[in-house]
């Protein structure tokens, strides 16, 4: 196995699960305001992961 492809998942995992939470405990109000921003979050995302695996590798 490599290493690498397993933090890479894990990191992806973490995101993923991290996104469902903060989305399904924000008030309405608040899950209007981060559909009308998906492109900043998700750009806050990817760069989370970026961070996750220069921390990992």
């Amino acid at each position: 196995m490599d290493i690498k492809t397993i933090a890479k998942g894990a990191a992806a995992g973490a995101v993923v699960g991290f996104t469902y939470y903060v989305f399904s405990t924000a008030s309405p109000l608040k899950k209007y305001s981060m559909k009308k921003n998906v492109e900043k979050t998700v750009r806050a995302a990817g760069n989370l992961l970026e961070d996750i695996r220069s921390v990992i590798m």
